[in-house]
């Protein structure tokens, strides 16, 4: 499984010009499935996104996770967008290969077992929708971004 993690002060999800989900303060998290990924992958990766300490404590060293942003158990948010373009191939020629991604049923499927473990385990989840065309917009904070890979 892969994701590209942003630290951001506010991110939304748009589609066909509708907001489909938000957050303020948070992680904004590009989700792709693999082949071979599993619901084990999707387990990991929330508990990853979870303790992924990139937010700055008192000091101004990145040491708190998305469920302590603020030092005072305010927990941040944290907006799941699917995005098998992640899974690129651009070794070759100037079109990308998407093979690496996983097809759209388990691609899917892998995304909402995400969505689930992320609900059941943190209280702020918003979503994008899988497959649509999805317009993201974000203020990135710092700039963190953070590539993950879980195979």
């Amino acid at each position: 499984m892969l994701a590209l993690v942003q630290r951001v002060r506010e991110a939304r999800v748009e589609v066909a010009g509708k907001v489909v989900g938000q957050i303020g303060p948070g992680l904004l998290v590009l989700v792709c499935a693999e082949p071979t990924d599993t619901p084990t992958h999707a387990q990991k990766l929330v508990a990853k996104l979870l303790k992924l300490r990139i937010f700055s404590d008192d000091a101004g060293k990145m040491n708190r996770s998305v469920q302590d942003l603020d030092g005072a158990g305010t927990p941040g948010g944290l907006l799941l967008v699917s995005q098998f373009t992640l899974a690129a191939d651009t070794s070759s020629g100037n079109r990308p290969s998407f093979t690496g991604a996983a097809p759209a049923a388990l691609g899917e499927a892998l995304y909402e077992a995400v969505l689930r473990e992320a609900r059941a385990a943190h209280p702020q989840v918003a979503c994008g929708r899988f497959g649509a065309d999805m317009q993201v917009h974000l203020v990135n904070d710092g700039p963190v971004t953070i590539p993950i890979t879980l195979r």
